[in-house]
Formats: structure tokens, C-alpha cells, sequence
């Protein structure tokens, strides 16, 4: 494995020159070529070096957007026959996507992560209220000084407005800041999402606003996030079994069984025959979406009983997705891209940029220690994708609204990379004033 890393770590500039020298001349399917080959070289020659090993990730993102700028409608529509089809960016093969994305991230989360809000109240207040202002005003600031078309600037506000992800936790541990607040953050942010995405979508002038309501909003971040999320919250309630606890959750599950099956015989076009309203229409697809969510932490629970190591590869689907979800988005958007893509770059960098700075310097003000601040910053300025993705695709806008997240995404995984790096070589106070005291103690 080693060998094919180095192989294609030496692969990945002699296809760069190629593709340069190629587009230079004017030779275009020998320059498309040679920059795939480059774009998918790179990740996996960075695993030949051990430094940059923990960009691999990064580095597949960026080749998930510079595939399907050369080749979009490789990763739209697969012709298999001349009578068979495959429609890669199917809305459903989106949502079905996400939310496995969103469970994998589920699986790293647990229960007892909400109690740290009694542990550290003053802390989870600053660092949530910093989350959902911050980065929702200055998304809506930028798009406005940059003169966005709607649908792309209200992607700006989309992002700033979503939670942040298990990303910000895991720049947390490298940085070796508040890993316990980082945790109690994004699980709180994440419950709190359905209410606060919404109402920053419908009250900011973002051009979208008009194509759905604030309980439309708030039922498709229930679909996208609280039922894959809440799945693996049953697994995690399960593992810690209580006879009543257990009744009350496989009661569910066999709703969520009936549900499933009610729906196999046709038993849709019973709801919609019967209830017409769209908000009746949402309140049954969200209720039915979360029966089966724990009927799936059931069955997922019973399959780590036999599978123990598979939480931890969780993460790794979760990855695959959000590798797949930028493709779509940017074959899905690549016009728009090409026409904005440099501004829409900066737009990404200052939005995140913005959200670290603001989010320390107010935290800080507001009191908090050198340490905690910087976890509330990883925490404004690191977002999550995926339910970006999720929202955009639900709304049938992933070329436009979806952009942002596409650029955003890598983007802060490669600054919270560097971040989180200056961070642990340079120690807070708090650090410092441990790591002396530490010598002391062990000498008592």
C-alpha cells in the first residue's frame, strides 16, 4: 500500500505539468485527463508522507470539486444500457446519503455529551449564542458586500446558520483545548438547529425566504439531521439497558416496522387522499421519519453486538458523503461556479476567517478563559456541511443554494488543520499554568 502511495505521490506533478502544458496548448481532453489524474494522485500520495497524512481528507474534497468541473456529467447521469439509467444527483440518493452522514456522526456522539451544559453552564450559553449569530449575519454581510445573485448568498447565510459538525470536535482534540465543551457545543447547537437555521433563512432578506416556510424548514432539518442523529442517540440509550427503557423504544420500533410496511402497500396515497395541508403533509413525514429512526438504532444497535469495532468505521462512511455531496453539488452547480467560483473562495475564507476571530475576541469579552475561547472559536468558525447539503437539496437547490457549502467545507478543514496545529504548539494560559503545576504535584 505503501509503495502505490509513493507511486502516485510521484504521479501527482508529472500529471499537474502535463495538464499545464496541455491547457496552455490548447490540447483540452488531454488537460481534463491529466488534471483528474492529478486530483485523485494527491490525496492518496499524501498518505506516503506522515506530516501530511491528516490532509488526505482535505485533499479529497478538493478533488471532489475539481472532477466534476472538468467531467460534470460524469456525476450526474450514468447511461448503463441504451434503456437503463443511473441519475447519480437523484434527490432521493441525496437524502438517503445525508443522513447516513449525519448518523455516522450520530454514532461519535452520545448521550451524556448534553450534560455538560450543568457542568459548564456559563460557557455553552456564550459559546451558542457566538454559534447562531456570528456566522449567520456575517454570511448575510458578505453576500451583501459582495453583490451574490440570491440563491448564492443565501447560501452564505445557510451555512453560517447550520450547527457546527463533529469536524470542530475533532480539531478540538488536536488543538488540545476544551474537548468537553467543543462536544457539549455541537451537541447542543445540533438540537437546537431546527429552530434557529430556520429563523435566520426566513428573517434575513436572502431571496430564498419565499419558497418555503419557518415549519417547511423546520421539518426538513428533522428529517435531515434529528432522525439520522437521533437513530444513534437509541443505540447509544441502549447500550446501557433498562427494562423499561427498552419496552418503551421497541414499542416505537414496531411503530416504525408498521409504518414501513404500511407505506410498502401503497398506504401514501391513503395520507395524501386524507390530509391535504402542508403542514399536516410535513407533520406525518416527520413523525414517520422518526419512527423509523428508532426502528434503525435498534436494528443498528443489535448489529454492533456481533460487529463491535463498527462505530469506529462509522466516520469513515460519514467521510465518503461529504466527499460524494461536494461532487454532486459542484457538477450540479458548475456553471454557477465557474462564473463566481474565485469570489465565492473568498467569500468562504473570510466567512470562516471572520467566525474564528469573532468568536474568540467575543468570547473573551464575554468572560471566558483563554482556553475556552478558543473552543468557542473552532466551534463558530467550523460548520456543518452536511446539513447545509441537506437543507439545499431538500429545496431542490443544490446548484446554487448548496455552493457555498461545497467551498466552505474543505476550506475549514484545511484552516482549522492550521489552526489547531498553532494551537498546540503555542499553549493558553491555562495550559501553561498546568503543565508547571503538574511537576510540583508529582514532587508532593
Amino acid at each position: 500500500m505503501l509503495a502505490a502511495r509513493k507511486v502516485a505521490l510521484g504521479l501527482f506533478p508529472a500529471a499537474l505539468l502535463v495538464a499545464l502544458i496541455a491547457w496552455a496548448t490548447g490540447t483540452e481532453s488531454v488537460a481534463k485527463a491529466a488534471g483528474v489524474i492529478a486530483a485523485v494522485a494527491l490525496p492518496i500520495g499524501l498518505g506516503a508522507i506522515p506530516l501530511l497524512r491528516g490532509y488526505q481528507f482535505t485533499a479529497w474534497i478538493v478533488a471532489a470539486v475539481v472532477c466534476p468541473l472538468l467531467f460534470p456529467h460524469a456525476f450526474l447521469n450514468q447511461q448503463i444500457t441504451e434503456t437503463i439509467s443511473i441519475k447519480i444527483n437523484h434527490p432521493w440518493a441525496v437524502l438517503i446519503i445525508i443522513q447516513l452522514v449525519m448518523f455516522g456522526m450520530g454514532t461519535q456522539m452520545s448521550l451524556r455529551d448534553f450534560a455538560g451544559v450543568a457542568k459548564m453552564p456559563h460557557a455553552v450559553v456564550v459559546g451558542l449564542i457566538c454559534q447562531f449569530t456570528i456566522m449567520p449575519l456575517v454570511g448575510f454581510s458578505i453576500a451583501k458586500v459582495l453583490s451574490f445573485p440570491p440563491e448564492i448568498g443565501a447560501g452564505l447565510v445557510l451555512i453560517g446558520s447550520c450547527s457546527s459538525g463533529l469536524a470542530s470536535n475533532v480539531m478540538a482534540h488536536m488543538a488540545h483545548i476544551n474537548l468537553p465543551l467543543s462536544i457539549t457545543l455541537t451537541a447542543c447547537a445540533t438540537a437546537m438547529a431546527p429552530l434557529v437555521t430556520p429563523f435566520w433563512l426566513t428573517t434575513l432578506n436572502t431571496g430564498v425566504e419565499k419558497d418555503f416556510s419557518f415549519i417547511t424548514a423546520m421539518m426538513s432539518i428533522f428529517k435531515i439531521v434529528i432522525a439520522p442523529i437521533g437513530a444513534a442517540m437509541i443505540h447509544d440509550l441502549l447500550k446501557y439497558p433498562h427494562p423499561n427503557r427498552k419496552r418503551v423504544v421497541y414499542s416505537f420500533a414496531a411503530a416504525g416496522a408498521a409504518w414501513l410496511l404500511f407505506l410498502l402497500a401503497g398506504g401514501w396515497n391513503v395520507v395524501t387522499d386524507h390530509f391535504t395541508g402542508p403542514v399536516m403533509i410535513n407533520t406525518i413525514t416527520v413523525v414517520g421519519f422518526l419512527l423509523v429512526a428508532v426502528l434503525t438504532g435498534v436494528i443498528y444497535h443489535f448489529i454492533t453486538l456481533k460487529l463491535h469495532n463498527l462505530d469506529g468505521y462509522m466516520p469513515v462512511f460519514s467521510m465518503f458523503g461529504i466527499i460524494y455531496f461536494t461532487a454532486i453539488a459542484t457538477a450540479s452547480g458548475r456553471n454557477e461556479l465557474l462564473a463566481i467560483g474565485l469570489l465565492l473562495c473568498v467569500a468562504a475564507a473570510a466567512h470562516n476567517t471572520i467566525g474564528y476571530l469573532l468568536g474568540y475576541w467575543l468570547s473573551r469579552l464575554f468572560g471566558l478563559k483563554q482556553n475556552d475561547a478558543r473552543t468557542v472559536a473552532m466551534e463558530v468558525g467550523m460548520q456543518n456541511g452536511g446539513m447545509a447539503f441537506g437543507i439545499a437539496n431538500d429545496l431542490g437547490k443544490l446548484a446554487t443554494l448548496g455552493l457555498a457549502a461545497a467551498i466552505f467545507s474543505p476550506w475549514m478543514n484545511v484552516s482549522g488543520s492550521i489552526l489547531a496545529n498553532y494551537w498546540r504548539k503555542h499553549k493558553s494560559k491555562e495550559q501553561k499554568v498546568t503543565q508547571e503545576a503538574a511537576p510540583l504535584a508529582a514532587q508532593d
